[in-house]
């Protein structure tokens, strides 16, 4: 689902074109209640059916989220404005049959959650993730999307990675998929935009913050925000190409959002309930996060994950790193952007490596098997009770552990070798060219920039498929760090939950 290449973009767009468009108009007539009208209109149906859905998962996320729960009003006419019957032939499908090669659908969709996954909508904004919000039709995915957006409040606008249209309430994408990945903020938010040259090539970086705070607050923030994307434009050696020229940072940093952090191709969605003065590195760790997925799991991209299935649930043995290795980055790139101390870079290793260590569910399986536990993990609901944990590490820790495992072996066994040159070869030679890759993948690049075939097979044998623990404290001493326990001879009870219920 993901795109090759601006050319590939532009060929995309033109064999979309050849067909009619589809075309949404987007309302919030009554957004004091959550509510958005949407009105969609597909030409040249070409077959008897149509079939509109909603999805049930979201790029960036791995598990179900049953997205057509909050649609009604669902209303359906032709060309000429006779009414259609629009039958629900499951919870997430629509078929609409009878009409005359054209059909306008309209619903009304409910969202009051501004997050990544889902949408909100209110007086102050509308947040809106695409897969939450917008129905699509089965066999039109390759046409082109035109959208047009109506509000009354004239200090709003329009932050998002889809391309400008003819005004500036009017957007487009080439097709269903790079609609599906362009998150859309619209309000009165704070903008600040800069250039940046990589190789030959100026782009654009846009940061658009919805807030409370202070326009000295934005201008000191986005100094830091700067500061985290020359860090990682240095270890990838470049920017990706961004299509269309710009990326675009979405915050919402409100006391009423969903704090979450969530990547798209060419852009990503900020939301805090901290405010920018008072928890800027806090913040500013989604930042990096979130930007260094732009190279990593955006373009270096595992195979697992492609194409990505907008109806069931996209599972991955490759999150340790998309994820793991991303959250490794992050502090990393924060302490080499001197945003935090290295007792305050050693505090999180803490903490990470704690949870490695002492989880018991480490005994179960390696950073693969646990990838493949997303679905039920990554924001995905459960009302029975689980075991996760004594089962379950999360991905993002355990991977962030892993990866700063390999990248101090590096610097002990192989002179001039660090992590960095692992991650810019996996750039080279899947990202740029947007080759999905897979585990034996990252193996073999490992043992190609150590030019030690037999330590890759080693280190992933142990370390990846299998649960054995690296020796942590012998690895960190050779950084200057002392790793020892906290409280040593006294018991730790473990993770415990409380739990209540009525009589």
């Amino acid at each position: 689902m993901r795109f090759l290449s601006v050319c590939s973009l532009c060929l995309l767009a033109s064999t979309s074109f050849a067909q009619a468009p589809v075309v949404y108009l987007v309302s919030f007539p009554n957004a004091a209640h959550h509510e958005v009208e949407i009105t969609v209109t597909f030409k040249d149906i070409p077959d008897d059916t149509l079939k509109m859905r909603m999805s049930r998962t979201s790029p960036g996320r791995y598990a179900l989220h049953e997205f057509a729960k909050n649609v009604y009003n669902v209303l359906a006419v032709d060309g000429k404005g006779k009414e259609l019957t629009a039958t629900k032939v499951d919870p997430h499908q629509w078929n609409i049959t009878g009409h005359n090669g054209t059909v306008k659908l309209s619903y009304t969709i409910f969202g009051d959650r501004a997050d990544g996954t889902y949408m909100g909508i209110d007086h102050t904004h509308a947040h809106m993730n695409i897969p939450a919000t917008f129905m699509w039709a089965r066999g039109m995915e390759d046409r082109q999307v035109e959208i047009q957006f109506e509000w009354s409040d004239s200090t709003w606008k329009v932050a998002t990675q889809l391309k400008k249209g003819k005004n500036a309430s009017t957007y487009t994408a080439p097709d269903l998929a790079y609609f599906i990945d362009s998150p859309v903020e619209i309000s009165a938010f704070d903008l600040r935009t800069w250039e940046v040259k990589s190789g030959n090539k100026e782009q654009s970086i846009r940061l658009a913050i919805h807030h409370d705070g202070t326009e000295a607050e934005v201008d000191a923030y986005t100094q830091l925000v700067q500061a985290v994307v020359v860090e990682e434009t240095a270890i990838f050696g470049e920017l990706p190409i961004f299509d269309f020229g710009e990326y675009t940072f979405i915050s919402d940093y409100l006391p009423y959002v969903n704090g979450d952090g969530m990547e798209h191709r060419n852009s990503t969605i900020l939301a805090s309930t901290g405010n920018l003065e008072e928890n800027y590195i806090r913040l500013l760790g989604t930042v990096s996060h979130e930007f260094f997925h732009c190279w990593n799991v955006e373009r270096i991209r595992p195979r697992s994950l492609e194409p990505f299935n907008l109806e069931a649930a996209n599972m991955s043995s490759e999150l340790w790193f998309a994820e793991g290795f991303t959250s490794y980055y992050a502090d990393l790139v924060l302490k080499r952007a001197h945003i935090i101390s290295l007792d305050q870079y050693a505090s999180g290793i803490t903490r990470s490596l704690s949870v490695v260590h002492n989880a018991p569910g480490r005994k179960l399986r390696g950073p693969a098997g646990m990838s493949q536990f997303a679905p039920f993990v990554d924001a995905g609901v459960s009302i029975d009770q689980r075991n996760f944990s004594n089962t379950f590490i999360s991905y993002y820790t355990y991977g962030a552990m892993t990866g700063l495992a390999l990248d101090l072996t590096l610097r002990k066994m192989f002179a001039g070798v660090t992590l960095d040159e692992v991650m810019k070869e996996m750039w080279t030679q899947y990202g740029k060219s947007e080759i999905p890759y897979t585990n034996d993948d990252i193996e073999r690049v490992l043992g190609e920039v150590t030019g030690d075939r037999a330590f890759a097979e080693t280190f992933f044998d142990q370390y990846i498929h299998q649960h054995d623990l690296v020796d942590y404290k012998d690895l960190l001493a050779q950084a200057g760090l002392l790793l020892r326990e906290a409280h040593p001879g006294k018991a730790w009870i473990g993770s415990l939950s409380l739990s209540y219920a009525r009589e």
